[in-house]
């Protein structure tokens, strides 16, 4: 059994905000579950290529919207999945964080960093 918390794990700077990483490849479950912070006001533009990932609001708000621009409300209690290795962009809202249960599958390794511009979309 894994019993884990917050203060048990590092805040993983991941570039718009923060990633504790509460089960990585290293528990061998299979998947990564993380508590992600996205900064208010902030866009990232994101894409995984080697993991498919689904996310929980669990506080804040904001919005996920597509490379072709459809816009989809993030608030309390909304649940996205990125079945299709999805690129997208992340946006919280101007006024709040937005605050999401993340899951990762495969597994990440906990260490991984985005490279955010605005020439392209950050992968790992």
């Amino acid at each position: 059994m894994i019993v884990r918390s917050l203060s048990d794990v590092p805040a993983i700077q991941w570039g718009n905000g923060t990633s504790h990483r509460l089960l990585t490849e290293a528990d061998g479950m299979g998947f990564t579950v993380c508590e992600t912070l996205v900064r208010q006001g902030t866009t990232s533009s994101l894409q995984y290529l080697g993991h498919l990932e689904a996310c929980y609001c669990i506080g804040g708000s904001g919005e996920v919207v597509t490379k072709d621009g459809d816009r989809h409300k993030i608030k309390t209690g909304t649940i996205y999945a990125l079945d299709l290795h999805d690129a997208h962009h992340l946006v919280a809202s101007d006024d709040e964080d937005l605050l999401l249960v993340s899951v990762f599958s495969p597994a990440l390794r906990g260490d991984e960093k985005h490279s955010l511009s605005e020439d392209g979309f950050s992968r790992y």
